[in-house]
């Protein structure tokens, strides 16, 4: 459930603010709404708090040694910005040293052909009369350069030949006797030795640096502790510095001085303990009821045990009902289960995730710990998994006759592997209808099974949610048009001779003598006409029409996308279907290997194809399995997922 709220107010004078906002902390039990304070502190607080980010992200990089370093659990905030911003300033150092590495051993390639280069020899010559300057050119074409042109050659191989020009070059301008294919080269800014001894010396240096970060890597527990000192206290300026204030008096004999106040949320369970302490603090306070357009209600969710199950889930996926929306913790476990166990649908599978995650609970019960929420839900998923593969007869992707037979007793024939590897036809049809064929229909039947009882749920929430307004129709209407489509869904996908969408036929429906087919048909019909009407219902019936008129064209789309809801939850047969088709063809792979020498390399090869197929596996039910509940049945409850959680002002 959504735990219920109240908006408070709180009303202080801005001497005592600071020590105010303290024991605001200390009581920790009220969310405050969103403040964006400005303050000179608060910039300074938000530099120190990247610098050790920066820092904490670093140092955590390091690869140290077990016991290598003793590590400080515990630094000051001082402290604490003296190691970070020394450890960002080493590290942009190091990126220095490497730069002027990268730079200078460039340089020497450059030069690498031509020896030896002295820039402070070339300038003594060129005091003393004698430029010289540096060219290259193709090997074949140094002898076409002018004869009254005087050079010098230093090197030549097949492709280059290096000389110096001995008479200079003037104003950048080359002299008329050499090739347009000759270019310069120009001197470098110090010697070819001393760039060599310049690249040690950095090499020198990042090694004395990364010495200095791997001791320094002692400091990440204590960072870790001091980014959430300033979190905290980033938050408390954030407030201070964002709160509203004024100046105000009750009259000219009792002045007031400057107010300040805040506005917040806190569950109505623990307002007498708001109220109490503010009678305590001489704090003015005032609670209320959030309006149906406050967007700042925070959400707090309380389920039991059981429920909390699926809060692994929603975590991952940041989903948080708002406020005036609904919780569905339940259905979403409930689905959620039924749906992870269809996509894996092996038991093998199902039994390798028991097995790990008994191993978690196992394990934190001999250190005297609670198991971790997700090995709680582990262990829920991997049961139902393995109820699914047992019904389904699948194991590990091994087909009915390499099982032994109490296994495959125990499979339900409508949906077992069993009776699709039967031969014949499935008796009482009046048409041919294989046992392969019966039970994928009745595999996809299930499918769409699932589709109407959960969409049927988010409209019976629908309708207990305004069954004080005529509204409620509307949403009785949506739902006689899901079970008329329902029928179609089957008709259309499934198999138009087992549900005929003619008279002809069809089954008949008792007591009233009408086929089957007329009735849902019927359904739609009227269940578009109350949806139509009373959909947009608010204090006036004419006026949910022509809010309806207006919006025709997705009013008549609406009705499309009810068939295209129940055939959505498909998709749990046809993934499930890919998995099993890969475990086949993995088990076809490594068959032959397993009775030879190589036997080694079948079972590598079913260890890392039924690893991938679990990994692909668990990708599909985040995309799949999470998608029915976030889009398809939460569409129908009308739900955005627009919340955000609640998190009151504390010290922890």
């Amino acid at each position: 459930m959504i735990v219920p709220m109240k908006k408070v107010f709180l009303v202080v004078q801005e001497n005592g603010l600071k020590d105010t906002l303290k024991k605001l902390r200390k009581f920790g039990l009220v969310h405050l709404e969103q403040l964006d304070g400005a303050s000179e502190k608060l910039d300074s607080l938000k530099s120190d708090l990247s610098q050790i980010q920066i820092a904490y992200s670093m140092l955590s990089e390091q690869k140290v040694a077990k016991g290598s370093v003793k590590e400080v659990d515990t630094l000051s905030m001082e402290k604490a910005v003296e190691v970070a911003r020394n450890v960002v300033n080493l590290s942009e150092q190091k990126k220095t040293c490497f730069a002027q590495i990268a730079a200078d051993t460039v340089e020497l390639e450059r030069y690498s052909a031509w020896g030896e280069v002295i820039p402070v020899d070339f300038a003594y010559l060129k005091e003393k009369g004698i430029p010289l300057t540096l060219y290259e050119i193709p090997a074949d074409k140094y002898a076409q350069i002018d004869k009254e042109t005087r050079t010098l050659l230093v090197s030549r191989d097949k492709n280059q030949a290096r000389f110096l020009l001995l008479d200079g070059v003037e104003n950048g301008v080359h002299p008329v006797g050499l090739p347009p294919e000759a270019y310069q080269i120009s001197l470098p800014t110090i010697s070819t030795k001393e760039l060599s001894e310049r690249i040690k010396s950095n090499k020198a240096e990042i090694a004395k640096i990364e010495k200095t970060l791997l001791s320094d890597s002692c400091y990440v527990p204590a960072l870790k502790k001091t980014l959430d000192t300033y979190e905290k206290e980033i938050e408390f300026e954030n407030i201070y510095s964002g709160m509203g204030k004024d100046v105000a008096a009750v009259d000219s004999t009792m002045p007031l001085g400057a107010l300040a106040w805040v506005t917040g949320y806190i569950p109505t369970s623990d307002l007498p303990a708001l109220q109490n302490e503010a009678k305590a603090q001489n704090w003015a306070l005032m609670a209320d009821d959030p309006a149906e357009d406050d967007e700042n209600v925070p959400t707090k969710l309380k389920n039991n045990k059981l429920v909390g199950l699926i809060y692994p889930v929603s975590d991952f996926l940041g989903t948080v009902p708002g406020y005036h929306e609904y919780d569905i913790s339940n259905w979403f476990l409930l689905f959620f289960t039924i749906f992870f166990a269809m996509i894996f649908g092996d038991a093998g599978y199902g039994f390798l995730l028991t097995a790990i995650a008994v191993l978690g609970i196992v394990s934190a019960a001999s250190k005297k710990k609670n198991p971790a929420p997700v090995m709680s839900l582990l262990l829920l998923i991997g049961v139902t998994t393995i109820i699914w593969g047992t019904l389904t007869c699948t194991w590990f992707g091994l087909r009915p006759e390499q099982l032994p037979d109490w296994i495959k007793g125990l499979s339900l024939p409508a949906v077992s592997n069993v009776s699709s590897a039967m031969s014949g036809n499935v008796p009482g049809y009046s048409f041919e209808l294989s046992y392969e064929l019966w039970v994928k229909e009745n595999l996809q039947i299930f499918c769409f099974s699932l589709a109407l009882v959960q969409l049927s749920i988010a409209h019976l929430k629908g309708i207990a949610r305004y069954h004080k307004s005529v509204r409620c129709l509307g949403e009785l209407g949506s739902m006689l048009m899901l079970w008329g489509m329902y029928y179609v869904v089957l008709s259309m996908v499934v198999d138009g001779k087992r549900f005929p969408l003619g008279a002809e036929g069809a089954v008949v429906v008792p007591g009233i003598n009408v086929p089957l087919p007329t009735l849902c048909i019927g359904l739609i019909g009227f269940g578009f006409f109350l949806s139509f009407v009373f959909s947009n219902y608010a204090g006036s019936v004419v006026g949910s029409i022509l809010e309806s008129c207006k919006n025709i064209v997705s009013v008549l789309l609406g009705v499309v996308n009810v068939f295209s809801d129940i055939v959505s939850y498909i998709r749990l047969w046809a993934v499930a279907l890919a998995g099993s088709a890969i475990s086949d063809t993995v088990n076809t792979m490594a068959g032959p290997m397993l009775g030879k020498l190589i036997f080694f390399m079948g079972i590598l090869l079913l260890v890392f194809g039924h690893g991938l197929n679990m990994i692909l596996n668990v990708l599909s039910v985040i995309v799949h399995g999470v998608r029915l509940n976030t889009l398809e049945f939460s569409t129908h409850l009308g739900m955005s997922w627009s919340g955000f959680k609640y998190k009151p002002f504390s010290e922890q």
